[in-house]
């Protein structure tokens, strides 16, 4: 994958949340400033509200949730590779089609 690599602004608050309590305060530092310097590109906008509120509904079931629906809809947008180890919720999603998950 080549850069930009985007960051649904959806999640942003679980990375947080997850940087801060496995890797430190200094570790959520550095993601921001990345963030700040653009290493990442923040992602999704309104017109993707519609689409995540689809996939929120369509799986239900999993829960898919409001986090991975952003994930997914701006993947979707932007060319299907999600980047994650969460193979059980994303799994799903990617047998349909739509998504490319990775590492392969």
């Amino acid at each position: 994958m080549r850069p930009p690599y985007l960051v649904p602004a959806g999640i942003l608050a679980e990375i947080g949340f997850l940087v801060e309590t496995r890797m430190g305060t200094d570790v959520l530092v550095a993601f921001l400033a990345d963030l700040e310097q653009h290493a990442f590109t923040l992602a999704n906008t309104e017109d993707d509200l519609a689409r995540v509120r689809e996939l929120v509904r369509q799986y239900a079931d999993l829960p898919l949730g409001l986090a991975d629906s952003t994930v997914v809809a701006c993947a979707e947008r932007s060319g299907g590779k999600v980047l994650t180890l969460d193979r059980r919720h994303f799994g799903v999603v990617a047998r349909e089609g739509t998504i490319e998950l990775l590492p392969a």
